[in-house]
């Protein structure tokens, strides 16, 4: 199969498409409101469509094997973000923030993905088209992703702390911190605080700026997603080396994060066999990447998993995990009590 490249035209769609979803994003959720499941889950649709209209385009004025990379790249970005998700909401809890707060730091969060992914996208893609050897490494960090998520999975349901995360003590270190929530703001500027006796005994050391627990909230929510992104990233380059192709995947995946997040809050009791499908993807994945490179780095063995069976694979293995849990809901709750 020739390269897909970087035609100007899907460039330009995919830009103009993404460009006005962020801004209608912004627009209808401008003002810091309770954000209610069945608004989640029509916005969840909306994106879900979106991604899937961009899969129509690319197969009506490209091909249908370059159309099922991309989707296969964008339901395994969407699966992966799961597990990425979980950890979204044990950084709320640790911070006591609320839902409401919740929709403006994921919203500034998936902005900053945005940015991060493109970078990771060039930089992977680039490194795994330069050596057929660098498939082996990237196999071995997916490996390694699920092995450490299996791992989880017997510690137990203990939540992790991120108010002591090094991304909120480098913050303190840059600059002075107001430890109280100020309405939604990232920011509070010192001449705000300094009439209120009260407030001037919640700061950590005078400035003329302070960070608010909401901002420190969000370089958590960015930190651990740069450290996601070294998964999913290599995780997608498996699926096509296109840079164009998997950073549309991912974007698409990443802009409906935010929906995802409050439906997958309310539903995350039920989707208890979802983590499991997960994993299992994971070392699919790493799986095909070591045979992807193995016939070009050593020889062919004649083996060769194509766009559409990944696109099944992926699709399949997400598919079991939600049957499965809808056929053994009790499960995680017989887990628990052992």
């Amino acid at each position: 199969m020739a390269h897909f490249g970087f035609p100007l035209e899907t460039i330009i769609i995919f830009l103009l498409v993404v460009g006005i979803s962020i801004y209608l994003d912004l627009f209808a959720h401008k003002h810091s409101t309770e954000i209610t499941v069945a608004d989640a889950a029509k916005w969840s649709v909306f994106w879900v469509m979106l991604a899937l209209s961009f899969y129509g385009y690319l197969w009506g004025r490209f091909s249908k094997e370059w159309a099922d990379l991309y989707l296969a790249g964008y339901f395994l970005e969407k699966s992966l973000s799961v597990d990425n998700l979980m950890v979204f909401m044990a950084i709320f809890a640790s911070f006591g923030i609320k839902s409401v707060l919740q929709h403006r730091i994921l919203y500034w969060g998936i902005i900053g993905a945005l940015v991060f992914r493109a970078i990771f996208v060039l930089v992977g893609a680039s490194l795994f088209m330069a050596s057929p050897w660098v498939g082996f490494l990237f196999a071995a960090l997916v490996a390694w992703s699920a092995v450490q998520m299996l791992k989880s999975r017997g510690d137990g349901e203990e939540i992790e702390d991120y108010s002591d995360h090094w991304s909120v003590r480098l913050t303190g270190k840059l600059m002075p911190i107001y430890t109280k929530l100020h309405f939604d703001r990232f920011f509070v500027k010192h001449q705000e605080l300094f009439t209120d006796s009260e407030a001037m005994q919640k700061i950590t050391r005078t400035g003329a700026l302070y960070a608010t627990p909401a901002f420190l909230c969000l370089a958590a929510i960015e930190t651990s997603d740069l450290a996601f992104s070294f998964d999913s990233v290599p995780a997608v380059i498996s699926v096509t080396q296109e840079p164009l192709l998997v950073y549309a995947a991912m974007i698409f995946a990443i802009l409906g994060l935010r929906s995802l997040y409050f439906v997958l809050a309310a539903l995350t009791r039920y989707l208890v066999h979802l983590e499991k499908a997960v994993i299992a993807l994971l070392f699919f994945i790493a799986a095909k990447m070591v045979l992807q490179s193995w016939n070009h780095a050593i020889g062919d063995t004649g083996l060769h998993i194509s766009p559409t069976a990944s696109l099944m694979i992926v699709l399949g293995t997400l598919l079991a995990g939600v049957i499965a849990s809808w056929l053994f809901p009790g499960a995680k709750d017989d887990e628990s009590q052992a």
